[in-house]
Parts: structure tokens; sequence; C-alpha cells
């Protein structure tokens, strides 16, 4: 995804050597309801991956030194016992597209994250 030239409400650039894998979307004649999309994924050099939110994302990049992933409904709450806590505070999706089952809050390690900007403006970083 290509960012607009408004600033991202929120972006993660993630450790290096990082990468995004998101899984292929489903085919078939049916729709399912409340399903959500396929799931997307920071992959690490050692193949450990976490989940990320992919009914938020509004930006992904994987071509620099590591991930960055924009997110559009999501806000940076602070960090928590060496974690970085996210919550969700709107839905970029019509309700019958997004799964139920969808979590409220992100919580990511210190150490997979470089830096957090909020529209243009770092506010966290580990160097």
């Amino acid at each position: 995804m290509v960012p607009s030239s408004d600033p991202i409400p929120l972006l993660i650039e993630f450790a290096g050597g990082t990468r995004l894998f998101r899984e292929r979307d489903l085919v078939g004649g049916l729709p399912i309801l409340q399903n959500g999309p396929p799931g997307t994924f920071v992959t690490f050099a050692d193949g450990f991956r976490v989940s990320l939110p992919t009914d938020q994302i509004v930006f992904s990049d994987d071509s620099g030194a590591g991930a960055r992933v924009g997110f559009g409904g999501m806000s940076f709450a602070g960090v928590e016992a060496e974690r970085l806590i996210f919550h969700r505070v709107r839905e970029m999706h019509p309700e019958d597209q997004l799964s139920p089952a969808r979590s409220r809050t992100m919580v990511l390690s210190m150490r997979w994250v470089a830096s957090i900007s909020i529209e243009g403006h770092e506010v966290w970083t580990s160097r």
C-alpha cells in the first residue's frame, strides 16, 4: 500500500530485518460475513511471526531495513512492562466485513519495534 499525502495516523517501524507476510484472499462463490480479512504478519529473521490487525492497516512497506506499517484506527496508549500498547479507537471497514473475534488491543514487545510516529511526529523510539 502507498500512503496518500496526508500523514499516517499511526506508523510503526519494526526492527531491522523484519518483513511482511499477508495470507492470500479466500476465493469463493459466496462471501463469508464477519470472517474478517486474511491475516497480516510481521516476520522476523528467525521465522518468528507477529499477527497484526489487517483491517486497520492503511499503509505497508518492507522494502527498506525493516517493515513499516501504518494503522488508521489505532492509537498508541504507551508503555507497560516493556510492552507497547495500542488500542482500537475506530473501525476502518463496515461491521459485516470484520471478525467479531477481533482484538481491541495490540501489544508489541519493545524489542520488535524501532519507532512509532503519530501523524508524522515520532513519539517513541528504541534508539
